[in-house]
């Protein structure tokens, strides 16, 4: 899963479950990061200790303290909403459908269907 800037990150030193686990429990927030934590501070309790260390020394390089602007990622209400028009457009449900279910415009669906690649029915004849 592509996550969004600093997500990234810690998901390359610490994995992408203590990465969605951040961004479930603080996404939308700023956080103090420091360059060591101690071993009861919040973040060591959320992810673990050894994770926790790798993700304070990536932001902060061991250097001093970092305040973080932790992204909501794929928790985010959007990105729910828009993982359900994608699993919809997969399904083959129609436009209409899906925006009757989701509240999306019509053409937003059918943007997000070029973005995904997908290609009208080939079962479908064409006008002309």
């Amino acid at each position: 899963m592509a996550l969004p800037g600093v997500l990234a990150e810690i998901a390359e030193v610490a994995g992408e479950d203590a990465a969605l686990a951040l961004a479930r429990a603080l996404g939308g927030t700023q956080v103090y990061i420091p360059p060591v934590p101690a071993n009861d501070h919040w973040l060591c309790r959320l992810i673990g200790r050894a994770e926790a260390h790798a993700v304070c020394e990536r932001l902060t390089c061991g250097v001093g303290p970092r305040r973080v602007d932790l992204p909501i990622g794929p928790a985010s209400p959007a990105a729910q909403l828009r993982a359900q028009v994608d699993a919809m457009l997969h399904e083959g449900r129609s436009e209409r459908d899906i925006a009757l279910a989701t509240r999306y415009t019509t053409s937003a669906i059918r943007k997000r269907k070029a973005k995904l690649g997908i290609v009208r029915d080939d079962a479908q004849l064409t006008l002309f």
